[in-house]
């Protein structure tokens, strides 16, 4: 079975909006899942997009993706990429899908200078790290992530 990493395009929307809710149904977050299909083609394909999406497919049919973005090291000086969401339907997981995606990515950042490639892993996806650990991604264990959101963003923002 051959697998290819393309650019997504337009007419992926609704297949990339399935892949986010399927993502989300597998971390069970599905109840979380506000975005619509509207968002992701206006954040993915409007007139500046600030959002990338790559889509895995085996003999041609899509079974996986990568949403990516840029981020910026201030101690390095230059950008990287990072990695929102890796989804492979799990018929396809063994493939190879999924590290033909973030092959490409490092790819990318190799053709474009970037200094790194980084994504979260939710603690209890052992499948998951066990994957990352066999690619040499090291775990980021100092750094806790901190989020604001909802009315806790807004009550910082009007304070």
């Amino acid at each position: 079975m051959t697998v290819t990493v393309r650019p997504a395009g337009p007419a992926d929307t609704a297949l990339i909006h399935g892949f986010i809710r399927a993502l989300a149904d597998y971390e069970k977050l599905l109840h979380e899942v506000e975005a619509t299909e509207d968002d992701i083609a206006g954040h993915l394909f409007g007139p500046n997009p600030r959002l990338f999406c790559d889509i895995a497919e085996a003999d041609g049919a899509p079974v996986g993706f990568a949403i990516w973005f840029y981020n910026y090291s201030t101690f390095l000086g230059r950008h990287g990429i990072y990695l929102e969401d890796l989804f492979v339907v799990p018929e396809a997981r063994g493939l190879g899908a999924g590290k033909a995606l973030l092959r490409r990515l490092a790819q990318r950042c190799g053709d474009e200078g970037l200094a790194r490639l980084e994504w979260s892993v939710l603690n209890w996806n052992a499948p998951s790290i066990a994957f990352y650990d066999s690619l040499g991604a090291g775990a980021q264990t100092e750094w806790t992530v901190r989020r604001l959101t909802g009315a806790r963003l807004e009550a910082l923002a009007a304070s």
